[in-house]
This record gives C-alpha cells, structure tokens and sequence, in this order.
C-alpha cells in the first residue's frame, strides 16, 4: 500500500514548475493507471553526425484492431492513443473467452518540443515515431569574436577571430 505524497510545500516555493509536480504526482499514482494494452517505449540510436539519439518510438500492442478503429491525437504535450472496438459479443456465442477485445485509451506525457513524425501498424503493433525538434530560437549558437589590429596609419581594422 503506497501513501499519497503531499507536494504542497513545492507549491508554495517555486513558481512555474507547476507542471513538473503535476508529473510527479501523476507519476506516484502509477498503481491506478491500467495495464491494457501492454506499449515498449524505445531510443532510436542517434543519427550520422549526432551525440545522441533525439528520435523515440512507442510500440503498442493493438492486436485485433484494424487502423479505422485507432486514434492518435496529440494536445497539449499529451500524446493519446485509443482503440474503439465494435461490440458484437451480443452475436457470437462464446465457449471460452480468453481476448481481450476492449476499447482503450493510453496516455503518454511528452517533454516540450517532441514531435509525433509517423505512425504505422503491422503485426498487431502500432508504432509510433516521435523526435525532439528542438527551434532555431532555442538553440546554441556560436558568435565570432572580433580582434582589432593597428595598419601603418594607427587605425584599428576589426577582422572576425578564425
């Protein structure tokens, strides 16, 4: 039996990181959240000329269900997979009923700028490819330095630093 974590005082002490608790909230109530349909999430090793992989995938277990009856939907940083299945168990008679054949819906939380690139079913699984698309604005970027250096006449001439 797991006790609830007050995280109140976190509340009261740091402004803007209301999101982060609200994670590790989400995150301490793990016991609740279902454990159907069984997903792998996956680092994609990184790319020619990369330091590390920035691309992931979610592979879930789907199987049974036909691409019509999928949704992917991402909102608010929440990615949200659900399966709706007909339900024609009212006309077939069963002698042993071992499938689950059960509309869903899993949640996954997605850190800033992960974006879903592709999705694609085979083989009862769906795989979803996401990658951090990291925006120009928030990037690193390298500044030149500039040096000055004296001619005959004692003028500076500024020329960029190599």
């Amino acid at each position: 039996m797991r006790t609830a974590i007050d995280f109140s005082p976190l509340y009261r002490s740091a402004v803007g990181f209301d999101r982060l608790v609200n994670l590790l909230d989400s995150a301490a109530r793990t016991d609740t959240a279902p454990g159907w349909p069984p997903y792998n999430i996956e680092r994609l090793p990184a790319a020619e000329g990369e330091d590390q992989g920035d691309s992931y995938r979610i592979e879930v277990a789907v199987a049974g269900f036909r691409p019509d009856q999928l949704n992917i939907e991402v909102k608010e940083n929440v990615l949200t997979v659900t399966g709706k299945k007909d339900d024609d168990a009212a006309t077939r008679t069963f002698l042993h009923r071992g499938l689950a054949e059960r509309s869903f819906e899993r949640r996954f939380q997605l850190a800033d700028h992960i974006k879903v690139t592709e999705a694609d079913l085979a083989n009862g699984l769906l795989s979803i490819t996401l990658k951090l698309e990291v925006p120009e604005a928030k990037k690193a970027k390298t500044i030149a330095i500039k040096t000055a250096s004296y001619t005959n006449d004692s003028a500076p001439v500024l020329t960029a630093a190599e």
